[in-house]
């Protein structure tokens, strides 16, 4: 099986060569040598040519005379959940849901992020109203060691 620190290695050097804006979010390796990488940009989306260059330096450096692989670089899916920090910094601004490992989730839009905690201004339907329509409510802090996940909302 190809080890995954070789493949983490191999990508954090392309990622480092190609832009100080992008990152690395998550690497997997089945035991059947299914490689995906995923990247991402703190500005913008990444580019097709940035995910060519990473998978062609994770390729030329490992041999497939020794081992086959199949390999997948990406960047994450708008419905996928935050695994990095720099996701979270990216979308300051950005409506989110986030569930804690207490099974609590809150709606609201991302204010800020340190390495201890995120702040969400949490979004509430108004008491007594017929109306559908959620506002602005209180600032929660929520500790990243507590949250079981966080994702992009596209739309509310």
């Amino acid at each position: 099986m190809i080890a995954k620190e070789k493949v983490i290695a191999l990508a954090e050097e392309r990622i480092q060569e190609l832009n100080d804006d992008n990152y690395l979010v998550k690497v997997t390796v089945t035991n059947k040598n299914q490689i995906k990488v995923v990247m991402d940009n703190l500005h913008r989306g990444v580019s097709i040519k940035d995910c060519m260059s990473v998978s062609r330096n994770i390729e030329h450096n490992l041999d497939r005379s020794v081992e086959d692989f199949q390999l997948e670089v990406t960047s994450p899916g708008l419905d996928q959940p935050f695994f990095v920090e720099q996701q979270y910094i990216k979308n300051i601004g950005r409506k989110v849901i986030v569930t804690t490992l207490e099974h609590q989730t809150f709606l609201g839009e991302l204010l800020a992020v340190n390495e201890n905690h995120i702040s969400v201004l949490e979004y509430v339907k108004p008491k007594n109203s017929k109306l559908k329509k959620m506002i602005p409510g209180n600032t929660i802090f929520i500790e990243k060691s507590k949250i079981k996940e966080s994702k992009l909302i596209i739309s509310i």
